[in-house]
């Protein structure tokens, strides 16, 4: 008879933690194959709408900038090496081809309002802007968008396309210290400590949009007490959990898509 195997000692288990680096460069190749990874991501989960959407990360030597898709390039086709990088006036520093005018706008005011934002996402999705017509934040009515339970905010205005850098600078005052904003009549705005996390919050909460409406549809969503969403917020809404989350994602997409590191 076969002896029964005994415990792994769980120092001698592979957690994955997020990495550190050794240099900018590296820093920055990291980042921007994570943001490449995003797009082909929010591909793939139907997040396009003509040339709306964006997702930027802070450079790591340069904070006053990001990197960010090129405008009117499908996300289906962003390699790392089509990122360009703008500065705080709007100016491509670094890249072949212009910055969409709204990601400049909304981006550049959220990334100097947060510092601690290393990257953020918006996109016009489906059930994101359907939800936002509502003029409401998102109930606690299931485990997943208990992340965003006292974590989210709502942009109870809207004026059109944002081309102007003052609205973005309202939006940024409506995100404050949250991780996330409903843009209303507009759609989601998640941010995040690192690229990972930016866009798993976005996936996730485009997710809840969409768990909520169809609750609603049924009937009156049961909510989930206060007590208990705060401290599921505190298990599945941390920034560690928002990087870990998104890490089979970027194994899957990268496996499917490795055109994408380029």
């Amino acid at each position: 008879m076969a002896t029964k195997p005994q415990p792994i000692p769980a120092e001698q288990l592979q957690y994955r933690f997020p990495p550190t680096f050794q240099s900018v460069e590296e820093e920055r190749l990291h980042r921007k194959q994570r943001l490449a990874a995003g797009f082909r991501l929010f591909s793939k989960f139907g997040f396009e709408e003509g040339v709306a959407g964006h997702i930027t990360a802070r450079d790591p030597e340069w904070t006053d900038c990001f990197w960010v898709n090129p405008f009117a390039m499908s996300f289906s086709q962003i390699k790392a090496s089509d990122l360009i990088l703008v500065d705080h006036s709007g100016a491509v520093v670094h890249g072949r081809y212009p910055v969409n005018g709204a990601a400049f706008a909304i981006h550049s005011q959220v990334h100097q309002a947060r510092p601690d934002a290393v990257a953020a996402a918006h996109s016009h999705s489906v059930f994101g802007k359907s939800f936002s017509t509502l003029g409401r934040t998102l109930d606690p009515i299931t485990q997943d968008v208990c992340a965003f339970y006292d974590d989210h905010a709502l942009f109870d205005d809207y004026t059109g396309v944002v081309l102007d850098v003052e609205e973005g600078k309202r939006i940024a005052h409506a995100l404050g210290d949250n991780k996330s904003v409903i843009l209303r009549n507009h759609g989601l705005l998640t941010v995040g400590t690192s690229v990972d996390s930016a866009v798993w919050w976005f996936i996730t909460m485009e997710r809840s949009c969409q768990a909520q409406l169809l609750a609603m549809a049924a009937g009156e969503p049961v909510l989930i007490d206060p007590e208990q969403a705060r401290t599921t917020a505190g298990q599945v809404g941390t920034e560690l959990l928002g990087w870990l989350s998104f890490q089979p994602l970027y194994d899957k997409i990268v496996a499917e898509q490795p055109d994408l590191l380029d």
